[in-house]
């Protein structure tokens, strides 16, 4: 059965998937750097995420679960080319001496091969347990306490990167209706132990991996928190729903604000929720903001494009024969009409749905983009489900194009109005937003004496 087509470079890949984290250029995958907040928020709730060959899902894009139903064995028109590989085959199977040999994972290990081999980080094999963990991730959902956490100095000057007498990790905040907030969670909160083990010496990916876990299970975290004694706070673990959109009011109540921090089904539908409200509360300036946006469906790029683009091309796809195909809006969108303003957010962490959605507004000349040059992802892979416990792989499948059909591959989106952001930003500052805001505040023609 084929699944829709999603574009996530990774929070790969499984969106894919992390709240938010940009992806590092040079080293595909969640790996962490540091968001324009400056302190990296590590989601959590991530338990569900996998992270494939260096990649999470962030930068992928792909269409899912094919189950395939391919003619078993070699092709007859290339018996020779397979022979190495079944001579191969046979013989451990027949003669190796070394023990038991597992023949489920010596063909998952050969399929693995043949995908590494492509040399593609978007191409990728995974496991049985693998695969359904990063389905759970790219819906948006993911196991664990519900709580984003940051790498803090104990001078509170900076984040840190190793946890330790100089650095300690901190509740930032409880996700709203999630274990850590029910069990009493609160922001500044700093953790000091999991199940009675410090964090020391780890990173804070190390010790995110050690909070995350299953449904029902029990962890004992051991808090900090000013004005109380050290104490002990039980959460069992859950299905986090990771809020994708948020929306808040600016510039005394003129201009709409909309975040989107992926791109799952239910986030395009809650996206369009949100601006169709601004829009219907009278506010004709909008910002859509996508920085560290790791993407995810291209449907739901879709999706959202076409809030804002009546007609016309949303994206291309080019396959491997060098066919394209246009993906046309969606009639109906909410804020189609010209005289709604937008302004559109990214960063280097805009990337694979962010950047279509971003393509898409600036070619059509429908926003004015705003923040730095995005990550550069412009390929779209396809996920397929192989028979049994077979697992599955992911495989780039085409290139996707804008409008004007530029392909952003490794180049990335450079935006109509750079904000350079220099060190030493202070906490809650934002340059790149007060730059949009500038360019949406109402223009008052000179009085002519």
């Amino acid at each position: 059965m084929e699944s829709p087509l999603i574009d996530h470079p990774d929070r790969l890949a499984v969106s894919a998937a992390v709240g938010p984290i940009a992806p590092v250029p040079d080293q595909i995958g969640v790996a962490g750097i540091a968001t324009r907040r400056r302190v990296p928020l590590l989601r959590v709730a991530l338990a569900g995420v996998a992270v494939l060959a260096g990649s999470a899902l962030f930068l992928s894009g792909y269409s899912l679960g094919r189950q395939a139903a391919a003619e078993p064995g070699t092709p007859a028109d290339d018996p020779a080319a397979f022979r190495p590989f079944w001579d191969t085959y046979h013989t451990i199977n027949d003669r190796y001496a070394g023990g038991t040999v597992d023949r489920e994972r010596m063909v998952q290990g050969a399929i693995r091969g043949m995908i590494d081999s492509l040399a593609d980080p978007y191409s990728a094999y995974l496991t049985s347990d693998e695969y359904r963990a990063s389905l759970q991730g790219i819906s948006g959902e993911f196991e664990g306490i519900g709580a984003d956490l940051a790498s803090q100095a104990t001078d509170g000057s900076s984040s840190c990167t190793t946890i330790g007498p100089t650095c300690r990790l901190v509740i930032v905040k409880p996700i709203g209706g999630s274990p850590a907030e029910r069990a009493g969670l609160l922001p500044g909160d700093r953790v000091l132990a999991a199940d009675g083990v410090p964090f020391d010496g780890l990173s804070v990916d190390a010790a995110r991996a050690r909070i995350r876990g299953p449904k029902g299970t029990i962890l004992e975290l051991s808090i900090a928190r000013d004005g109380a004694s050290p104490f002990e706070l039980s959460i069992t673990r859950d299905i986090i729903q990771e809020p994708e959109v948020e929306t808040r009011v600016l510039a005394g109540g003129t201009v709409g604000y909309v975040q989107l921090k992926g791109f799952s089904d239910r986030s395009a539908s809650d996206f369009a929720t949100a601006v169709r409200d601004q829009v219907a509360a009278g506010r004709q300036r909008l910002v859509i903001d996508l920085r560290g946006d790791p993407g995810g469906y291209v449907t739901a790029a879709r999706q959202v494009a076409s809030q804002f683009i009546g007609s016309g091309a949303i994206f291309w796809e080019q396959d491997a024969r060098g066919s394209q195909t246009a993906t046309l809006a969606i009639p109906g969108g909410v804020a189609t009409d010209g005289s709604i303003r937008v302004v559109c957010l990214i960063d280097h962490g805009s990337a694979s749905a962010s950047e279509i959605v971003a393509a898409a507004l600036q070619d059509t000349g429908r926003a004015t983009l705003v923040g730095q040059r995005s990550f550069g992802k412009g390929t779209v892979q396809q996920w397929q489900e192989l028979a049994g416990e077979g697992g599955a792989f992911r495989l780039t499948i085409a290139r996707w194009l804008s409008p004007a059909k530029r392909w952003i591959h490794g180049v990335g989106l450079e935006p109509d109005i750079t904000v350079a952001l220099p060190a030493g930003v202070p906490p809650g500052a934002d340059p790149t937003l007060d730059r949009a805001l500038e360019l949406l505040a109402p223009t008052t023609a000179p009085v002519i004496p």
